[in-house]
């Protein structure tokens, strides 16, 4: 496994700063693996917006179901269906909802994690290898 460090642009500047460095095979996967973290960077950075709003949403009906009167009926969304359930079963149910959804917010944290590590070591190979002839800022 290779250790992480950050370059500085100096760094960046001293090392491989030969304009004639010969693009290897093993310097192309290494370019393309980057391209395609970055892309799934982009998709995964998306969905985990998408489920921190989701989160709030469901944060925000919480508040707002414990104003609720205990013997009416509260609608509840099931798919693209409202049903109207008592307070305390919906309560249940978006407790659930919270639960399944602060979960997927966890994973998704865990892979972005994950990946911005692996993006930075190769970064840093990069950076070594060619300098400033290859921009890796995403």
């Amino acid at each position: 496994m290779m250790s992480t460090r950050m370059l500085s642009k100096e760094d960046e500047a001293t090392i491989g700063s030969s304009e004639d460095t010969e693009v290897r095979r093993e310097d192309q996967e290494k370019i393309n693996r980057f391209s395609r973290l970055h892309q799934r960077e982009t998709v995964l950075q998306e969905n985990l917006k998408a489920k921190q709003k989701d989160k709030e949403d469901l944060e925000e009906i919480s508040t707002e179901l414990e104003l609720a009167d205990e013997d009416e009926l509260v609608p509840y969304k099931i798919g693209d269906s409202f049903v109207h359930l008592p307070l305390e079963q919906a309560q249940t149910m978006l407790a659930s909802s919270t639960e399944q959804i602060d979960s997927e917010v966890s994973k998704l944290e865990d892979m972005l994690g994950e990946l911005r590590d692996e993006m930075q070591q190769l970064k840093v190979a990069l950076y070594a290898r060619f300098g400033r002839s290859i921009n890796l800022e995403t």
